[in-house]
């Protein structure tokens, strides 16, 4: 399925990427000539990714000419003339890769993170040569330049820490000739924790922020004095976790109007406001995620998701509010009939404070109070420090069209539901996120929504390892499936790159002072105690979650004398990105847990 994702605007045009389902390559694509649509701008063999901290962002760039984009393969920086389709090399760096692209048009240069062996720098280049900005912090986003030229903010983040567990704001004068002048870390004030600050901007020479220290992340604007002021204190998040460079959902608009994307419960809303003395609209409401706003005069886009629909890059007359479709948000799979997600959350319990919510597909063509025979499908979401959003996911859709009843958990450490619910997972991870997904379970099959018959868990990368935990410490699930997920915590402790290389230490807890309990967390160490049947699917190519991880874990559930299938794609990495493997994978997976059905 294609999917649509960093988004640009300028003079130049509206560009954003669109993932070619052969290929996997994220191909740039811009409004077609009679302004309806898309079409690509390059060959199809030039994909756009950064690699930088393994999840990249920030690989596309605008002025009003031209466009820098990130070559995939490469990693290298490439200027695009979309006139005339023209394009080059800009940086000659095989031991680097960029991210988080910025034009500085004042100085005409392209702010950059650059990433090498030794670590992150802040990065200028102008006319192919490269200077150093700021470097000694472990890592380094959001680079953002006044109107006047003369001053950059950006972040930073040390490790052991997460971007998303506490990070810096920084400001700095910029002198004449670019260099950067009395660089310092500015903190939120009063700050009664340390906070996590993210995608900076400027308004003339005002500072805008999104900052969580009063425990949503919210937009703060700081004045010149240095005094922060917070722009909207509704307690819901108002950004998501910055796994990747680039992230742009708060956006200030002529006549100090503004739009900016709040969370609640799993889902995104776009408000809008006109800088009129008008109450905040709620727009495009059919939709439930936006990504990558940004603005050309008078007109904003974005990029828009919903529960039926395919990836929409949406504009907004920033006057008016109108909203106007420029691509995508066709009805992908014709008059096929598609399961609508039910919003649920468990019941409040004096064990527990915080509320657990989710979203519950049936099946197709079950009706309704006729569920409670049908399997159940339990899906973990990814990161674990991520969130699940009801938007079309032909995976979902593929089940209920099987038959099946699936469900996917907002656990606890989940994030869009305020910063203390996000650090819930601080130490806890495959204790809570399975505590969770089970109590889900029992509750769906409580109110008729499913079978307790048959009840299946499954989940990619980290909810590969939540699935594979719910095995070890449970039997209520029939069988469990692991999509290139985490089965030997401290293999990958070693091995991983450094943007998550303190993280979980902070999931488990530090491996040195608790190593007994990073055994019992460990599936592979914990594999005697699996009972049901497995499947593992793996890419071939995984540098995160290598094969040998995968196969060394199966070996181990077969030693107990229990079925595990694995499947393995050599020309994939993590994550599938290929349709043809995406649809073997789907095949396989519902003929595993049919075999189930029958016992």
């Amino acid at each position: 399925m294609i999917q649509r994702s960093e988004l640009v605007a300028s003079q130049a045009g509206v560009f954003w990427l669109e993932t070619d389902p052969d290929s996997g390559l994220n191909l740039i694509h811009t409004l077609a000539g009679s302004g309806e649509g898309s079409a690509p701008l390059l060959p199809d063999t030039l994909g756009v990714r950064s690699q930088v901290n393994g999840y990249g962002g920030g690989a596309l760039c605008a002025t009003s000419d031209r466009l820098f984009a990130i070559e995939s393969s490469s990693q290298q920086i490439y200027v695009i003339f979309p006139e005339t389709g023209r394009f080059s090399p800009v940086t000659d760096d095989a031991s680097a890769c960029y991210g988080g692209l910025v034009w500085d048009r004042h100085r005409e240069r392209l702010l950059a993170v650059r990433e090498d062996a030794d670590g992150q720098q802040l990065v200028a280049i102008r006319q192919g040569k490269l200077e150093t900005l700021h470097q000694g912090e472990d890592f380094y986003s959001a680079p953002a330049v006044s109107d006047s030229g003369r001053q950059l903010a950006w972040i930073s983040w040390q490790l052991p820490d997460m971007p998303w567990v506490a990070s810096v704001l920084w400001l700095a004068k910029v002198s004449d000739d670019g260099r950067l002048v009395d660089a310092r870390p500015v903190m939120p004030f009063p700050s009664p924790t340390r906070a996590c600050v993210q995608q900076p901007l400027f308004v003339g020479e005002t500072l805008y922020v999104l900052s969580d220290h009063l425990g949503w992340w919210q937009p703060w604007q700081m004045d010149e004095n240095g005094s922060w002021r917070c722009l909207d204190d509704t307690p819901e998040d108002q950004a998501s976790a910055p796994w990747q460079l680039g992230e742009s959902q708060h956006l200030p608009l002529p006549e100090g109007g503004w739009l900016r994307v709040r969370y609640r419960n799993g889902m995104a809303g776009l408000w809008w406001n006109s800088g009129r003395d008008a109450s905040p609209q709620q727009l495009a409401d059919s939709y439930i995620d936006f990504r990558c706003l940004t603005r050309q005069e008078n007109r904003a886009y974005c990029i828009a998701r919903s529960a039926d629909r395919l990836d929409a890059v949406l504009s907004v007359a920033t006057d008016t509010g109108q909203i106007h479709v420029l691509a995508g948000g066709e009805t992908p799979f014709g008059e096929i009939a598609l399961s609508s997600p039910e919003p649920f959350r468990l019941p409040d319990s004096e064990e527990q404070a915080v509320v657990v919510s989710g979203f519950y597909y049936p099946p197709v063509h079950s009706q309704p109070g006729q569920m409670d025979d049908a399997p159940l499908v339990m899906i973990a979401h990814g990161g674990p420090t991520a969130m699940i959003s009801p938007v079309l996911n032909p995976q979902v859709q593929f089940l209920c069209h099987q038959g099946f009843a699936v469900a996917e958990v907002n656990y606890r450490g989940s994030s869009g539901f305020g910063r203390d619910f996000r650090l819930c997972l601080a130490g806890q991870w495959g204790v809570v996120d399975v505590q969770d997904i089970e109590r889900a379970a029992r509750h769906l099959v409580s109110e008729g929504k499913a079978s307790g018959q048959a009840v299946f868990i499954q989940g990619r990368s980290s909810g590969g390892y939540t699935a594979l935990m719910a095995l070890v410490s449970s039997a209520y699930f029939t069988a469990g499936v692991s999509q290139f997920g985490v089965s030997d915590p401290e293999r990958l402790r070693k091995m991983t790159h450094r943007f998550e290389s303190g993280y979980l230490d902070w999931l488990l807890g530090s491996f040195e002072e608790s190593p007994e309990r990073w055994r019992e967390r460990s599936p592979l160490r914990q594999a005697h105690r699996i009972q049901q049947p497995t499947a593992f699917f793996q890419g071939g190519q995984d540098a995160i979650v290598v094969p040998e991880q995968t196969q060394r874990m199966a070996t181990a559930i077969r030693a107990n004398g229990r079925e595990s299938l694995v499947q393995v794609y050599p020309d994939e990495g993590h994550g599938f990105r290929k349709a043809s493997n995406q649809a073997d994978m789907l095949t396989r997976l519902a003929a595993f847990y049919r075999q189930f059905l029958q016992r």
